[in-house]
């Protein structure tokens, strides 16, 4: 009996590990046909049977990308929205939870509430009001307007305030008897204690703002304020899209995400695991 529960934990365990490579290979196969692809010429994207290593890579998709569009502009353009709408959304998002989780005012559950509750409300029931709101004050084809509606995050106040109602009411307490002021306990005592948390928000507002394409294709028209995404639909014409170059924009378009997520990763399970988030 004990072979044979022995051998069924053994073969249960090479099971997992079969469906897990098996996840993984298919998470990865897209991003090595985008590596792949943006080294080939367009005739050669969608051959069969496919070339995952070309025969004759094509580096020079690489350079043509910054002459053939203002890449470097998008670029630009990208990067500074989404930094600007992170730090935005780490200001207002632990701020808020702070309010929620440590302080004692009336309504405060209802209100949390009524904010969370518009997180089942998608984006696209209220775009159009946005837009017309966006109008109204001027703020049309700029980048202030995608800053203002991407400064506030119900779900990252929802994250952060998960976080904070795990650490001990005692500190707060105690750092009023010792005259700190609420900027201060938030300031000084819950910010330091919650990086796995900020961070954890870090990537998930990054990753959102940079790969946003709707928003950025509603409000900005001007070439010069466009963003990557919208930067890429510039390799596609009426009647043909240069795939080859479309690939190797958007390898370099995955750069800085990479480079954000392999920065912050040590916090990431960690904060997702403190918050109560489930996937």
């Amino acid at each position: 009996m004990v072979g044979k529960s022995k051998g069924l934990r053994i073969s249960l365990m090479v099971l997992v590990y079969i469906l897990l490579f098996a996840t993984v290979l298919a998470m990865l196969v897209p991003y090595i046909w985008m590596l792949s692809s943006s080294l080939k010429l367009n005739k050669d994207v969608f051959s069969f049977p496919m070339q995952w290593i070309p025969a004759n890579p094509r580096w020079e998709n690489f350079t043509d990308i910054w002459t053939r569009i203002p890449l470097g502009r998008f670029i630009f353009n990208t990067a500074k929205l989404s930094i600007i709408v992170t730090i935005l959304q780490l200001l207002t998002s632990s701020f808020a939870a702070y309010a929620f989780s440590k302080l004692h005012f009336r309504g405060k559950n209802f209100i949390f509430l009524g904010y969370i509750a518009t997180i089942a409300i998608p984006w696209q029931a209220y775009m159009v009001p946005q837009f017309i709101l966006m109008r109204y004050m001027g703020l049309n084809n700029t980048h202030l307007a995608i800053i203002l509606l991407q400064a506030f995050s119900a779900f990252g106040v929802f994250m952060m305030r998960q976080f904070y109602q795990g650490v001990p009411d005692e500190l707060c307490e105690a750092a009023r008897i010792d005259g700190l002021s609420e900027y201060g306990i938030w300031a000084r005592i819950m910010l330091p204690l919650s990086k796995p948390a900020l961070s954890t928000l870090t990537i998930f507002t990054f990753v959102a703002t940079w790969n946003d394409f709707l928003g950025p294709m509603i409000y900005l028209t001007d070439t010069k304020l466009k963003t990557i995404q919208i930067g890429l639909r510039m390799f596609i014409s009426q009647y043909s899209a240069e795939y080859g170059l479309i690939m190797a924009a958007s390898v370099v378009s995955i750069i800085p995400v990479v480079i954000v997520f392999l920065a912050l990763q040590k916090y990431f399970v960690q904060g997702v695991a403190a918050s109560g988030i489930k996937g």
